[in-house]
């Protein structure tokens, strides 16, 4: 009999201790688990080890919470609704956040090594550039390379010793210990079956200790079954499933709402210093759950972002522009 691994928003932020190292789902701003996000945030999380593919709204938010001591990645913004990271910015200046600096392919390679089981990743990604630049090698610098969780070094130079292609990096392979996924549809037994493009998370999913699904509705394994091929990840590498409605927002899940805009505008407009940071927070993540956010949207707002069936997007709001 397969255990039971559903808990709730809170249950899935306490497993989630201070100094973990955590991942998440989604691309820049589609499909982060901002239900968990807003959790960990009322609860105080500290030092937290953020390793992503990429950046997003979701890293905004832990770092102007204070959650975050080292982000690992490439890139963090919000697309069109605010071009880059104002809050880990700011920490950066500050210098109360470490930044640890990849391409966004190599980290995409080194995900991709730990789902293989490999340690590490060789490829010829940013050969030339400042990335492979020693002084920016800033957890070396911090002294924090300890050959367990955090890699002993970088990245290594090497020759091709099989059809002589010259010179190659090897990467890392990330250690993660907590992957938060946000998806449409949960099996009761864990199968994931995202709509739309998956990105990186069949690796997350299998790179992480411990894989934690937050999704729109949890439906039966036997629904999942019959088109077996539409699924993303089997049900033995998820631990924990979450049932989390509009788990999303205010990035958007594919196939059921759109990005909400206004919001991540208002979000970077506001929180380029501290004291705006903690002014938004107190107004939309403290004191509430996510029934109660939902309800300070309005479901005017929510019908708004709700996609159409037939096109997966919402067609009564118009799309970028100026």
């Amino acid at each position: 009999m397969e255990k039971d691994k559903r808990i709730s928003v809170q249950q899935a932020a306490e497993m989630i201790k201070d100094g973990s190292s955590l991942t998440f789902s989604g691309f820049t701003i589609w499909r982060r688990p901002f239900g968990v996000v807003y959790e960990l945030i009322r609860q105080q999380r500290k030092g937290l080890h953020l390793i992503e593919v990429n950046g997003g709204p979701h890293t905004e938010f832990l770092v102007g919470a204070g959650c975050v001591d080292i982000w690992e990645s490439c890139w963090v913004g919000h697309e069109l609704y605010g071009k880059y990271g104002a809050n880990l910015s700011r920490k950066v200046a500050e210098k109360k956040i470490l930044v640890e600096d990849y391409s966004h392919a190599e980290m995409m390679f080194r995900f991709a090594a730990a789902a293989a089981g490999a340690p590490y990743a060789v490829t010829q990604t940013s050969l030339g550039t400042d990335i492979h630049n020693p002084e920016y090698d800033m957890l070396g610098k911090a002294g924090l390379r300890d050959g367990q969780r955090i890699a002993k070094s970088k990245y290594i130079f090497t020759e091709d010793p099989f059809f002589d292609a010259g010179q190659q990096v090897m990467v890392p392979a990330v250690k993660v210990d907590v992957a938060l996924l946000c998806v449409q549809q949960v099996g009761e037994e864990g199968t994931v079956r995202v709509n739309g493009q998956y990105y990186s998370d069949p690796e997350a999913a299998r790179a992480a200790d411990i894989t934690i699904a937050v999704a729109e509705e949890i439906v039966p394994e036997e629904f999942l079954r019959r088109n077996a091929d539409q699924n993303t990840i089997p049900s033995f590498e998820v631990d924990y499933i979450v049932e989390c409605p509009y788990g999303a927002h205010p990035t958007g899940m594919f196939g059921r709402y759109d990005v909400d805009g206004p919001f991540l505008k208002k979000f970077y407009s506001e929180t380029r210093t501290q004291e705006g940071f903690d002014a938004f927070a107190k107004e939309w993540i403290h004191g509430q759950e996510q029934t109660s956010y939902l309800e300070k949207l309005g479901w005017p707002r929510m019908l708004k972002l709700r996609a159409n069936s037939a096109m997966n997007y919402c067609p009564r709001e118009r799309k970028g522009g100026k």
